[in-house]
């Protein structure tokens, strides 16, 4: 990322501060009241405050351990499960229904049941995560390998691959964009799903002491829950974007401005014994991607656009 788009975001989050103190300084109470907010100073005052003490790192350590235990189990559920549905016939119609009806209950209303299920609250919370996180997973995942054009693994079995090398070599590896894309999303509500499982059940939490706050009136202290729940989250969606592009670096690189123009891209020629090597135009090399070209001979040179 080049230094002007750092600058742009940096400028974008410095203008968003100023209107909240603008807006808490001037006590507006037009329709949206802000006499009550707590100014930008007031906030940072008691984040440093609270930084310094050892329960605001006990809080953080407590949510962190919850959604990454949560998240990485819906992660290989979901992936496991989305596959089967989509890849056989009986676990589609063994499990696609009851998961069907599963899936438009909201994970936070599943807080009676991780309390009648579980013996402590810190297992429910796990419960609520995953089940928040997993069904965006599942339903990536099921279309992303559906979508999976057939030649690929009729070209592995071919080859005389089995059913695991299609798996693990084609359908996983062919899927892997759009389960990252499923994640992505699942990471973000399991982020909701397990600050309000800590407000209503939760012994630890930065979701739990927000709530605290709240209770007792001390609103900087709210909003210093809610920029450490929104840094948290940015933070983990942020790594799991980045280890998809890491695991997805084989895709046709792209730039901020789009795809590779063609006017940019690299002509490669293969010269054929026997013949002088020529470098055709690009126009004509993307006509020669499909075919022979026109009158150049029994053994035509074969040419392809790479893209840099």
């Amino acid at each position: 990322m080049t230094g002007g788009r750092w600058l742009l975001r940096a400028a974008s989050l410095g203008a968003a501060l100023l209107l909240w103190q603008g807006l808490t300084s001037l006590d507006v109470n037009l329709w949206l009241r802000f006499e009550q907010f707590p100014m930008v100073g007031e906030v940072a005052g008691a984040f440093t405050e609270r930084a310094g003490t050892g329960p605001f790192w006990q809080d953080l350590a407590s949510s962190l351990r919850r959604i990454v235990t949560g998240f990485a189990l819906a992660a290989v559920l979901g992936v496991a499960v989305g596959t089967a549905i989509a890849r056989s016939r009986i676990a589609a119609d063994v499990l696609g229904p009851l998961l069907e009806v599963l899936r438009p209950v909201p994970a936070i209303a599943l807080v009676p049941v991780a309390i009648l299920l579980f013996p402590s609250n810190e297992q429910g919370i796990v419960f609520i995560t995953c089940t928040a996180a997993f069904f965006p997973v599942l339903v990536s995942t099921r279309h992303a390998v559906g979508a999976l054009t057939p030649v690929w693994e009729e070209a592995v079995l071919t080859m005389g691959g089995g059913r695991a090398r299609i798996l693990f070599s084609v359908v996983l590896p062919g899927a892997l964009p759009g389960i990252f894309g499923g994640l992505s999303v699942g990471i973000g509500v399991a982020w909701i799903c397990v600050i309000s499982a800590e407000m209503i059940s939760g012994e630890y939490g930065v979701g739990y002491r927000t709530w605290q706050d709240y209770t007792v009136i001390d609103y900087p202290g709210v909003f210093v829950g809610m920029v450490t729940i929104g840094a948290l989250g940015w933070l983990t969606s942020t790594a799991v974007e980045r280890a998809g592009r890491r695991l997805t670096r084989w895709l046709p690189a792209r730039d901020s401005s789009g795809p590779v123009p063609a006017s940019a891209a690299r002509t490669r020629t293969w010269r054929v014994p026997g013949r002088s090597p020529r470098t055709p135009h690009p126009a004509t090399a993307r006509a020669g991607a499909t075919g022979p070209r026109s009158g150049s001979g029994p053994f035509p040179e074969q040419t392809r656009e790479v893209t840099p």
